[in-house]
């Protein structure tokens, strides 16, 4: 029977452990889940089965904060997951972890929304408040998960983009970066808003990521 370490394609190379990889450098985690990495999810598929999610959240919730926070939970192990698969798709030279708030931001902002809007986040922002240097803010004019979300007047405090939080939480919790995130509505037409679903995702780093940030600094 054939040692599993040595099969593969002609043309592979084999490590020191006996596992082949193509002359490419790619390994399976390269591939994009559709069939070509320009192929887009239809919008349509999207909004039907992200309105089932927030469906399938609002069962059994005691009011919007509980709907939030369950659109969270369904986010987060997703961030988990997406920050590994952005890491290994970047070329090994770059292949490097955020090392500090600031590279870890730039990377959702561009990397993450890209990867699940097709384009970057519109701005990243420090909180100016100084009695809160742990808040960052992470801007977005038009999130797509709202596009297509209804919500009843009497929920107009609802917002759904509480998922793509949940998405960005655990992105900094996988990034050795714990924070609390959640989504926020700015302004509206009634308020001249330019952008009436502008949404701000506030990132609320956990004291120990300051106090390293703060020895990082100083080395």
């Amino acid at each position: 029977m054939a040692h599993m370490g040595t099969a593969g394609k002609p043309g592979g190379k084999e490590s020191g452990g006996g596992l082949r990889y193509p002359t490419n450098g790619k390994t399976i985690y390269h591939r994009p889940l559709n069939r070509s990495r320009t192929s887009e999810l239809s919008q349509a598929s999207f909004a039907y089965l992200f309105s089932e999610m927030v469906a399938y959240a609002q069962k059994r919730v005691t009011g919007i904060q509980d709907l939030e926070k369950r659109l969270n939970v369904q986010g987060h192990p997703i961030g988990l997951k997406l920050l590994d698969l952005l890491l290994i798709r970047e070329p090994a030279r770059t292949q490097t972890r955020p090392l500090n708030i600031i590279a870890l931001l730039h990377f959702i902002k561009g990397n993450v929304w890209q990867h699940l809007f097709g384009r970057q986040a519109n701005e990243v922002q420090r909180s100016s408040n100084a009695e809160t240097p742990d808040e960052y803010m992470i801007i977005d004019n038009e999130p797509v998960v709202n596009a297509y979300i209804s919500v009843p007047r009497e929920m107009s405090q609802l917002n759904c983009a509480a998922f793509v939080a949940g998405i960005v939480e655990g992105v900094c919790d996988g990034a050795a970066f714990p924070a609390r995130v959640t989504a926020h509505t700015v302004g509206g037409k009634e308020d001249g808003e330019m952008w009436p679903g502008k949404t701000v995702f506030l990132v609320k780093f956990q004291p120990e990521v300051l106090e390293r940030e703060a020895l990082l600094g100083k080395g």
